[in-house]
């Protein structure tokens, strides 16, 4: 088994100052203010982390442009792969944020409304540089395309845009198998249904991804603590566990959760 990645993951809004802001929720709402963006990717680099999230949550619903001089400086701060979502619509907006500082750019709503994103950013930056991001939500009616049994219903999941405020009527496993067909490097799987509850990563969806894919996959929502990570981890085959909440209020820091990891056979980064 290859070694697993565990990401924290930062949300970031701006605050009614406009200063950027840190915030976590629930289902993608009921946002709370959580810490300065800067001092917690300072925090997270040295508390182990093997990679690092942010995303400007709000950038792509107000139509507005990345806060580049926020990654900017976030990147002076991260010494391990940094992922930067939000608000990214174009080739020349992923040039733009690979240059402020990121690593690899994530793209939801914008490779929806286009593909061809896909296809033009991972052949001039590099598949490794493109994660498609989908924001998933559980649907138990006929116009899906592919389903899974969830709670003994039969169940699909849509891909959703605007902060999940938005269905596309989209197939989540449809979508990630193009999405691999035209060059993402890798698949950023979040789930509206988990989000902020803490109950457990969503099984049957990161697991009909995982099973779809051979690009690697990020789970993502509903970590409550390393036992969540174990889960996704060995019953739905992720690749790298993100958690955002758990790690914000200190309630596990990286170190106790690899030692968890290790301690239960799964390999990680120590």
């Amino acid at each position: 088994m290859l070694t697993k990645r565990i990401i924290p993951c930062i949300d970031v809004d701006l605050d009614d100052d406009g200063e950027p802001a840190v915030y976590t929720g629930v289902n993608f709402e009921d946002l709370t203010y959580s810490g300065d963006p800067v001092e917690m990717a300072r925090e997270y680099n040295a508390a182990g982390a093997d990679e690092f999230v942010f995303l400007d949550i709000t950038a792509s619903a107000d139509g507005r442009t990345t806060m580049l001089d926020v990654v900017s400086r976030v990147a002076d701060e991260v010494f391990i792969p940094l992922t930067v979502g939000g608000g990214i619509r174009t080739r020349e907006d992923v040039k733009e944020t690979l240059r402020a500082g990121a690593d690899k750019v994530s793209i939801n709503t914008a490779a929806l409304d286009r593909p061809e994103l896909i296809t033009e950013s991972a052949a001039a930056f590099g598949n490794q540089c493109i994660v498609i991001s989908v924001d998933a939500r559980r649907r138990f009616d006929g116009e899906g395309e592919y389903y899974t049994t969830v709670d003994g219903e039969s169940c699909w999941f849509e891909c959703t845009v605007k902060g999940g405020r938005e269905g596309t009527g989209v197939d989540v496993v449809a979508w990630a198998r193009e999405a691999e067909d035209r060059g993402a490097g890798e698949l950023f799987v979040n789930s509206i249904d988990a989000d902020g509850t803490k109950d457990g990563y969503d099984i049957p969806l990161t697991g009909a991804v995982c099973e779809t894919v051979s690009t690697p996959v990020i789970a993502s929502s509903g970590c409550g603590g390393p036992a969540d990570m174990d889960e996704v981890f060995t019953e739905a085959g992720a690749d790298a566990a993100l958690a955002a909440s758990i790690f914000h209020f200190g309630e596990y820091s990286i170190g106790e959760v690899k030692e968890y990891l290790a301690d239960h056979d799964v390999p990680v980064r120590r």
